[in-house]
């Protein structure tokens, strides 16, 4: 038997079978020399670095053009008011936290802060607490005027509030409520119920329903399965939700501006700032009056930097389940 045998001497293979070398040598539509699969890869791949690079360096401006001015204004807030403007973009020489007890003493920061903690604290454990409760209702349970109950709330969302400023405040003036804290407390709540309950309801349709039945069927009240069993289920959503609402109501102007108007001790830190930049600028203590800025921003940094991560997980929940 020869070394190289022909393809046509082997049994039941005919000169039409015999492969050709063209034929051999024609590649097919993906792979292969000649072909187009790894020129399209190739091509997929740069147009995908691209944009990536392109993407993140949009992320890096933007960044930037967020953070730039914060640190400029905590920088600013322990500089003298000579170094303000003869080096704005410099470092401070000496940290002068003097402007900082300036600011917080003279200019009365301190009490308009404490107002903002009692009245935004106390909206706030009342707006969650009501929010997941009427979230939880309107998603859980079919009863008649269930979609009226909840459209009655998303419209609620889209009515402006600058509209109901006038009513407002004549009732809280008959009610007695105008100046108190209480009074601004209710009115804070009943401002962040709307969207509250928007996005609790949608979260808590996500929860899946057997681990609720089987707290009833185990002899739980609905009130201890909502309470024990699905709120801490929901924890991600409320701690989305709660500190959208607490930024919104921390910065908070047109309200208390409305309905503080008497008492300017029971200020808050908002109206406090206005009043200061005005005060400030007239006596040119721009050094005291970036102290008084950075205390205003400091919590709100501070809360987003703690729950950054449970802000993130709390508004992707609802679409990984």
């Amino acid at each position: 038997m020869s070394a190289q045998t022909d393809p046509a001497d082997l049994p039941g293979v005919t000169k039409e079978q015999e492969p050709s070398p063209a034929a051999a040598r024609v590649p097919g539509p993906r792979g292969g020399p000649g072909g187009t699969g790894g020129a399209r890869s190739a091509r997929g791949s740069s147009e995908g670095r691209t944009l990536n690079v392109f993407s993140h360096g949009v992320l890096v401006i933007w960044g930037l053009l967020v953070t730039m001015p914060l640190l400029w204004a905590v920088v600013s807030s322990f500089k003298d008011d000579t170094e303000i403007f003869g080096s704005p973009w410099g470092l401070p020489s000496v940290l002068h936290f003097d402007n900082w007890s300036r600011a917080w003493d003279k200019a009365n920061m301190g009490q308009y802060f404490l107002n903002s903690v009692i009245v935004v604290g106390g909206s706030l454990i009342g707006t969650m607490l009501l929010g997941a409760m009427a979230a939880y209702v309107l998603a859980r349970f079919d009863f008649p005027g269930n979609r009226f109950l909840y459209f009655l709330f998303v419209g609620g969302m889209g009515f402006p509030v600058i509209l109901a400023l006038v009513p407002l405040f004549f009732v809280m003036k008959n009610m007695a409520l105008l100046d108190t804290y209480h009074g601004l407390i209710l009115v804070y709540i009943a401002y962040s119920l709307p969207f509250t309950v928007f996005f609790l309801s949608g979260f808590f349709k996500t929860l899946p329903t057997s681990v609720a039945e089987a707290a009833l069927i185990d002899g739980a009240s609905h009130t201890r399965t909502f309470f024990q069993v699905m709120l801490p289920m929901a924890k991600p959503g409320l701690i989305s939700v709660g500190i959208f609402n607490f930024l919104g109501q921390w910065n908070q102007y047109l309200l208390p501006t409305v309905l503080n108007v008497g008492d300017p001790d029971k200020k808050m830190l908002t109206q406090g700032l206005v009043a200061l930049a005005v005060s400030q600028g007239y006596k040119g203590d721009w050094s005291g009056l970036f102290a008084g800025l950075t205390i205003a921003m400091l919590p709100v940094l501070a809360a987003y930097i703690i729950f950054q991560r449970q802000v993130v997980a709390g508004l992707t929940a609802g679409a990984l389940k």
